[in-house]
């Protein structure tokens, strides 16, 4: 079984760490446990470049880090693959109305790279944001890509996000036929993103008939793999191809509790306001700080699009585990911040004794992690992965 992050940032995306270098995603994602890594950005010449000049071929589609390369004593997991990724948002007005969705690209070679990235510089400017904004409607960002690579899968990112979602309630559309129209069929799978999980998403009977991805979205290596995918293939461009496009191979996801996700529910960030689709509709959907319209979170905007009761669970579901990253359930029980040197000290103890973040919250027995961080810690854990916690 694979842990694949397909979705992520390197660091000449804005506002990411300026650690998000091939090398330290590599160190990071041996010690998170994740086998299977998408490269981000793969638009941007000089990342492009640098994944040229530092990976080499593992087999088909993925690469792997030279070992001159690598950080030393960072083996912990195995040495994972990376496949070539990358997330394009576009801007653009479509039935009188501004849209702002992002998808991501995963493609079988830095060769299909070196084609896209030529065809969609002569759109827009892809040098100046890893993650480039282009004025071009996704359905048409999705023929171009089929033209130059009918071989690559294209993903809209993050569905539910209000702004920059393929379903988001400020620039977004009600389904998947509205945004890519005749081509809407060769959509496979969609990113649940961190504010919803895939019980919300089954509540749409439309929904049915994709697979449900999910990815850290990650702009520091530390982030990697808070949402991830459980997959039991080869580890191939091919084995990957086909558990997007058919699920052959997707075991399920690792999902965010979604309550964790900063959309959830309908608010106002700067106002510090969070509010129920209940409490906001009572309002009217009208900030009671600042007076201003609410932004709708997803609670709210699956509510709205959703045809089956909460709780329906769909029969051919995939699996879905909820983990809270091991960093915050140590700040939890520590009572200090997950930055702070006392809890980073017990994560790295812990990491170093007991193996990757991954096995530790899913695997590890719980008289282990006792014996390694103490019994209020184990008990975080076995709590977790019982999903008896608390959701604020």
């Amino acid at each position: 079984m694979y842990i694949a992050d397909l979705h992520i940032h390197s660091r000449f995306s804005r506002a990411t760490s300026k650690d998000c270098d091939i090398p330290h995603l590599d160190w990071w994602a041996q010690r998170k446990g994740i086998q299977l890594l998408g490269t981000g950005d793969f638009t941007h010449p000089v990342w492009r470049a640098e994944l040229k000049e530092q990976l080499v071929p593992a087999g088909e589609g993925v690469y792997t880090l030279k070992k001159d390369l690598r950080i030393p004593n960072a083996v912990l997991g195995e040495t994972p693959r990376f496949v070539v990724t990358g997330e394009i948002s576009s801007i653009y007005k479509k039935d009188g109305k501004t849209r702002k969705v992002h998808n991501v690209i995963v493609l079988p070679s830095l060769e299909a790279a070196d084609e896209l990235a030529a065809k969609l510089e002569a759109i827009g400017n892809i040098h100046s944001d890893g993650r480039p904004i282009l004025g071009l409607d996704s359905r048409d960002l999705l023929e171009i890509t089929l033209e130059t690579c009918p071989d690559a899968e294209f993903i809209p990112a993050h569905i539910w996000t209000p702004h920059f979602g393929l379903l988001g309630a400020a620039s977004g559309f009600d389904s998947v036929e509205e945004c890519f129209e005749e081509l809407a069929p060769y959509i496979h799978a969609l990113e649940t993103g961190l504010s919803s999980d895939p019980a919300m998403n089954w509540r749409i009977s439309k929904l049915d008939r994709y697979q449900l991805v999910s990815n850290s979205d990650a702009h520091s290596p530390s982030k990697l793999g808070r949402e991830a995918n459980l997959l039991d293939i080869d580890c191939s461009y091919e084995g990957l191809y086909r558990a997007i496009q058919t699920g052959e191979g997707l075991e399920g996801t690792v999902e965010f509790f979604p309550e964790e996700g900063k959309y959830h529910f309908d608010g106002h960030r700067k106002c510090g306001v969070s509010l129920s689709p209940v409490e906001a509709e009572r309002l009217g959907g009208i900030c009671p700080v600042c007076g201003k319209k609410l932004t709708m979170g997803v609670d709210h905007r699956v509510e709205q699009l959703a045809d089956r009761a909460e709780g329906f669970v769909k029969k051919d579901g995939k699996k879905y585990e909820s983990l809270v990253p091991l960093p915050e359930v140590i700040s939890t029980c520590m009572g200090y911040s997950a930055a702070s040197k006392k809890v980073q000290g017990c994560f790295e103890q812990m990491i170093q004794t007991l193996g990757t973040e991954f096995d530790i919250l899913r695997n590890v027995p719980a008289e282990d992690i006792k014996s390694c961080a103490g019994e209020r810690i184990a008990e975080g854990i076995e709590n977790v992965r019982t999903g008896n916690v608390k959701r604020i």
